[in-house]
């Protein structure tokens, strides 16, 4: 899985138990402890070992 930061924007490809999320656009806002992904997408974190994603931009520095 690609290394993300926070303000990328992603796109979610499939999440498990979670089909409404697929298709879904957003900027991460933060990582946390366990390494779960969050941000504008809704209320689900993205487990990137379970969880498949695109990075769709990177944020400018």
């Amino acid at each position: 899985m690609e290394a993300v930061n926070i303000g990328d924007t992603i796109k979610i490809i499939s999440m498990k138990d979670e089909p409404q999320y697929a298709n879904r656009t957003g900027v991460i806002t933060h990582i946390d402890d366990a390494g779960q992904i969050h941000g504008t997408w809704g209320g689900c974190a993205i487990i990137p070992e379970v969880d498949t994603f695109l990075v769709v931009k990177r944020k400018s520095y």
